[in-house]
């Protein structure tokens, strides 16, 4: 390949954000030049690969609820969608349901929220302590007012649905480069490309951050500083002595612990703690679960105090510090360099979403839904969303 390329636009990288963002654009016009740069083609450390690959309606901003919409309409035709001649992707979407828990210290936020998310159509049920047990009977409901149940809420395969984004992008033209994007290129207050840690350099008017963790070092190339920090989070798979009867649903305790089942009989578990370390490490630690986790799981789950840890796995989420949301849209001092970034672990859900709407963006399109709540503005400004509830 050349040392220079011209493009009408560039994406660094390649994961859900990027990838999404690749197909509709391309689809939308075939004929644009668009190229991904992924850092790490194999998405042995991509935060789309590394997740616990939920989807929910469950959120109490408004905007953040009609991306999941949007992402149920998505992954319902997906793989029709997504098929390229006869090769039809699959991704597994299990409707487990999410499971909110709900105490008198949530109790006003999380009605909030179930009465929004009704209010927008979604299907959201409040159960009691009673309706709990009955549903999963393993579970230890003592202290518990109740809890908010999304039964179209679910998870599903996070590789496959990337590789097929990617496969639908490249036969609509779109290019994916391995390569590392080490400088956004700007001229006269408007992106003119980038330049990639092996000298090579890329020309366009249209420069997309999807970087994930590393979305504020990339954006600070150009000088601009991002509240986004690369914040590690642990994934724990385990084998319990005692099975449940049925296959549980992401199950959010009061702590901010939580769980579900995963095929062959594991239960996949986590949790985001303070301290959990900023940077790029992706080790995990044992201990953490052995010695903070299990007791946790098992005043809740009591029949899990015998149970086997199979593995484990860190991951990054790119935490959004000024409130917790994504960074969408035209940075104001820069034209032409769009960021999709701070999604704080709710970014592979969002990706159609955020994906079709930086394509309006980009292609001067009226937008399918209104996501200017989420402007980079604000960010210039200090001025934090205000989202009450579950986050």
């Amino acid at each position: 390949m050349k040392n220079s390329q011209t493009l009408d636009v560039i994406i660094t990288g390649g994961g859900i954000m990027g990838s999404a963002t690749a197909y509709y654009l391309t689809k939308a016009d075939p004929a644009l030049k668009v190229a991904v740069v992924e850092r790490d083609p194999s998405y042995a450390r991509a935060s789309t690969t590394l997740s616990m690959s939920n989807v929910r309606i469950q959120f109490s901003l408004k905007e953040n609820i009609q991306i999941s919409q949007y992402a149920f309409q998505v992954l319902e035709r997906f793989e029709e969608d997504m098929a390229i001649e006869d090769r039809i992707p699959r991704i597994y979407f299990h409707r487990e349901g999410n499971l909110f828990l709900v105490g008198e210290q949530n109790l006003a936020a999380a009605r909030r929220a179930f009465d929004l998310q009704r209010s927008l159509g979604c299907r959201i049920e409040w159960w009691s302590p009673d309706e709990i047990k009955r549903h999963y009977p393993l579970y230890d409901t003592a202290g518990l007012i109740g809890a908010t149940f999304g039964p179209d809420d679910g998870h599903f395969d996070a590789y496959a649905a990337l590789m097929a984004y990617k496969a639908k992008a490249r036969s609509f033209g779109a290019d994916y480069l391995a390569g590392e994007v080490v400088k956004i290129r700007t001229e006269s207050g408007r992106a003119a490309g980038v330049e990639l840690a092996d000298g090579r350099t890329l020309a366009a008017g249209c420069v997309v951050n999807c970087g994930g963790a590393w979305a504020a070092q990339i954006a600070e190339t150009a000088g601009v500083k991002l509240p986004v920090a690369a914040v590690k989070r642990q994934v724990f798979a385990l084998d319990t002595a005692v099975k449940p009867d049925r296959p549980l649903p992401l199950t959010v305790l009061l702590s901010g612990l939580y769980f579900r089942t995963e095929t062959g009989g594991l239960i996949l578990l986590g949790k985001s703690m303070p301290e959990d370390p900023v940077g790029f490490n992706f080790t995990w630690d044992d201990q953490r679960f052995t010695e903070v986790l299990w007791p946790e799981l098992a005043e809740f789950v009591p029949a899990w105090d015998r149970l086997k840890l199979v593995r484990g796995w860190a991951g990054l989420y790119d935490v959004n510090t000024l409130d917790g949301n994504a960074i969408l849209g035209e940075w104001p001092e820069i034209k032409g360099l769009y960021l999709a970034t701070g999604f704080s672990g709710h970014g592979l859900q969002q990706g159609p979403g955020v994906g079709r709407y930086l394509s309006e963006l980009i292609l001067k399109q009226p937008v399918s839904l209104d996501l200017s709540i989420f402007t980079p503005q604000r960010i210039l400004d200090k001025r934090a969303l205000s989202e009450n509830g579950i986050v």
